[in-house]
């Protein structure tokens, strides 16, 4: 079977991505996500966001899960995305490192 590599991008997924480019403060978007999301879902993917900050910053796998609470199998999967997925970890991850106040990392660029 094959699945279009953009499959998921319908007209209800660009619905919600315009939604969200139109919030302006971080409160808005912590009380849009918690309408939208459960308790759960914005946990989930909060930690999946700390593991790639993680990755980026070129912490080991264990040392993340440790920080974390994530699996490595998790850990592998995000790393997997930020080499090989669209883009949008590296796109704001190099967007927010100044505020984390780190140095490159070279995963998921093109060396």
């Amino acid at each position: 079977m094959i699945v279009d590599r953009d499959s998921w991008r319908t007209a209800e997924t660009e619905s919600l991505f315009g939604a969200i480019l139109r919030l302006e403060t971080v409160d808005e978007a912590g009380r849009f996500f918690r309408d939208l999301c459960t308790l759960g879902e914005l946990h989930d993917l909060a930690n999946r966001w700390q593991v790639a900050q993680q990755l980026d910053d070129g912490l080991h796998y264990a040392e993340i899960a440790s920080r974390t609470g994530a699996s490595t199998a998790t850990i592998t999967r995000i790393a997997s995305w930020l080499r090989h997925g669209e883009g949008g970890y590296r796109l704001l991850l190099d967007r927010t490192r100044e505020d984390r106040g780190t140095l490159p990392y070279p995963v998921g660029r093109e060396q």
